[in-house]
């Protein structure tokens, strides 16, 4: 099964190639100053897109999906597509999860404060998975900055080392594009921002194969 992997695309996505999938995943920040009209947009081009399945959660730039969750779930309805926000979704086998909590920053949207506010968002996380997507990454973990800091959650690291999705997809951090790995946890985390730091062009698209679970168990009883 082709799962084809964005985020970070902040009103740019018509810029966007996405190969033909069967799961098209978007982890947030699909808008610049989170108004409806961006959302809009979004949704009329993501709705347009080569798969069978387009899943998305909202990042800490898109406010209106904050400050508007109904008519954000309506809109997104209306297109024909599937929002998270703090929930589960069953798409084509694959069981998914999907936030846009973030760790405080600048009063942005999603954020929650480190220790126990942001915890109670990662504890809904369920065993189980074969996808977790987030907004933001964990610590240590397709986070660092350009100056060097890790601003990932340490929460939600723990939260991952314990519930261990099969693969673990999340933006934010743009200069921290690529797959990382946490030695002794079998999760592929992929770090999949779109645009660079700087305007300087945006990277395409990433798409990987991943089976369901629930096939591959049928598979290696036969």
């Amino acid at each position: 099964m082709r799962l084809v992997l964005i985020s970070d695309t902040h009103r740019r996505h018509e810029e966007l190639e996405v190969p033909a999938c069967d799961v098209l995943i978007h982890a947030g920040d699909f808008s610049k100053r989170g108004k409806q009209p961006e959302l809009e947009s979004f949704l009329s081009w993501f709705a347009t897109q080569p798969a069978r399945e387009k899943v998305f959660v909202a990042g800490n730039h898109d406010f209106i999906c904050e400050r508007e969750p109904a008519l954000t779930r309506e809109l997104a309805r209306q297109a024909g597509v599937h929002y998270l926000d703090d929930e589960a979704l069953v798409v084509s086998g694959l069981r998914l999860w999907g936030s846009p909590v973030t760790p405080r920053f600048g009063g942005m949207a999603f954020n929650y404060d480190r220790g126990a506010p942001i915890l109670a968002r990662w504890n809904l996380i369920p065993e189980g998975l074969d996808v977790l997507i987030t907004h933001g990454p964990p610590k240590g973990v397709g986070d660092r900055t350009f100056l060097g800091a890790h601003v990932g959650c340490a929460d939600l690291l723990a939260r991952v080392r314990h519930v261990r999705p099969r693969l673990h997809v999340f933006g934010h951090i743009h200069e921290s594009f690529g797959e990382h790995s946490v030695p002794d946890v079998p999760t592929r985390f992929l770090n999949v921002a779109n645009c660079h730091l700087l305007p300087l062009g945006l990277r395409p698209p990433v798409t990987v194969e991943l089976e369901p679970q629930a096939a591959m168990d049928r598979t290696s009883t036969l």
